[in-house]
């Protein structure tokens, strides 16, 4: 199937023609033909798999024709919105279709003065949209035709809502289409309230929630080790962009003030940003003046830049859902890409359940250093093993053995302490499958929930 098939309007299949689109991707396939016969939609798709297009070309074609005179589409974070609005723009301009970005972060008059003007598509947020609505400020922006992108993220960003409140002041007698990566039960009540038939549409398999060109790997390691690890990563793999997804905002400043003094490219993006300063950082990583992004969930909510080749889960994330929002930043557009994921031993039976619940498949990883301990490796054994507590029990004991009988106590009592806290070489990283196994065994015994294993390595 190529798009000459879908019998658009000159002038939008000239701008297909101009941006270079050959053959339909599946979700384009699937929807365009559904929208087009002015039905409901719910599509199930990731980001990069071309679901803007797959609104976006129906939309301009009913508009070049007269069918339809307005369209909103909503999004979750303002970068996306812009995206959006890009898009769409170079695929209308011949056919002379107008369209508006409106977003909070700067003056409301501008974008309802381009409203009262006559646009024919407005790309918005939820919070700046809900505002104009609620202030009366686009009365006579009546839309026939909704688009809710991302809903999902809508959804873990906090704003049902107001998405809830803005269908308030929309006409009942529209056409809506919904489109999420994933489907949780809010988003499956929201449809369910504010569509009409839809016809339900999936690019994903039944038992897929990860994309499957997207290779996926974890590395199990100390604590203390997740700065080495990421630095060694980005040091052997080949990376052109990545995003490091980290779980506070501190956590953000901290590792990037880190990786800037060993020489690399990186900058952060959080929530304690100004808008200027974000849009300064993200135009700068889209035009690979920055290898590095990294990033809390929130502040990447939309963020959709091409050739990000890998993204690291400095620590993994709170819930399956967020697992698949952060991978889904590579492989997109039919590319490949790489996640990769760190993880301590007490967070070992989380991924396991991420695993389990998104139906990834994860490859257990290690990189070898080559070489046997050094003087950095000796330093970290004696600070973890002075960081333990002293018991007056062993100070007894300690008095009743002599000399000798303590050094032979010392080294079996290091030996044992490995044997429960298996220690990598500088330079490598990550626990073997049978490292992981004795390390699993012992944290369970230690909770109480499984027997010790006698057989346990000391380190791989």
């Amino acid at each position: 199937m190529n798009f000459n098939d879908f019998d658009f309007h000159p002038e939008i299949a000239k701008g297909i023609r101009i941006a270079g689109f050959k053959e339909p991707s599946p979700i384009q396939e699937m929807a365009i033909p559904v929208i087009l016969n002015g039905t409901d939609i719910v599509g199930q798709a990731h980001t990069g798999t071309g679901k803007t297009a797959a609104f976006g070309l129906p939309i301009l074609d009913k508009i070049a024709k007269g069918e339809c005179e307005r369209a909103l589409i909503i999004t979750p974070t303002r970068e996306l919105a812009t995206q959006v609005s890009d898009e769409l723009y170079h695929l209308g301009r011949f056919a002379d279709i107008r369209t508006l970005t409106v977003y909070g972060g700067v003056g409301y008059g501008r974008q309802i003065a381009l409203i009262h003007k006559g646009v024919q598509i407005v790309v918005a947020t939820p919070g700046r949209l809900k505002d104009l609505y609620k202030k009366g400020k686009i009365d006579v922006f009546n839309p026939e035709i909704i688009v809710l992108d991302e809903a999902d993220e809508m959804l873990d960003m906090g704003f049902l809502d107001d998405i809830k409140e803005i269908f308030e002041y929309i006409p009942q007698n529209r056409q809506t289409l919904l489109f999420s990566a994933t489907m949780p039960e809010p988003i499956k009540d929201l449809a369910a309230n504010i569509l009409y038939k839809p016809e339900y549409i999936s690019v994903i398999g039944d038992n897929e929630t990860t994309n499957n060109i997207i290779e996926q790997k974890y590395f199990v390691i100390n604590e203390s080790q997740r700065d080495d690890a990421i630095v060694k990563l980005l040091e052997v793999e080949n990376v052109n962009k990545c995003i490091i997804f980290c779980r506070m905002k501190r956590e953000v400043d901290r590792l990037v003030e880190h990786l800037e003094a060993l020489g690399f490219s990186a900058k952060g993006l959080h929530g304690d940003l100004e808008q200027d300063e974000r849009e300064v950082v993200v135009k700068a990583y889209r035009r690979g003046e920055i290898k590095i992004m990294v990033a809390t969930d929130v502040a990447a909510r939309g963020l959709d830049v091409k050739d990000v080749t890998h993204v690291f889960n400095y620590h993994i994330p709170f819930d399956p859902q967020s697992y698949v929002h952060r991978i889904g930043r590579t492989g997109r557009a039919g590319k490949s890409g790489i996640a990769i994921t760190l993880v301590s031993t007490e967070e070992f039976k989380e991924l396991q359940r991420i695993q389990k619940e998104v139906g990834a498949e994860m490859q257990l990883c290690t990189i070898d250093s080559g070489a046997g301990l050094e003087d950095s490796d000796f330093e970290l054994i004696k600070e973890n093993i002075l960081d333990i507590q002293i018991k007056d029990e062993a100070k007894v004991l300690m008095e009743k053995y002599s000399e000798d009988e303590k050094e032979l106590l010392l080294e079996k009592m290091i030996s044992f302490y490995l044997t429960k806290e298996p220690i990598v070489t500088s330079g490598g990283i990550g626990y073997d499958e049978e490292a992981v196994n004795d390390m699993m065994d012992n944290y369970n015994y230690s909770q109480g929930s499984a027997p010790k294993r006698t057989n346990a390595r000391k380190r791989r």
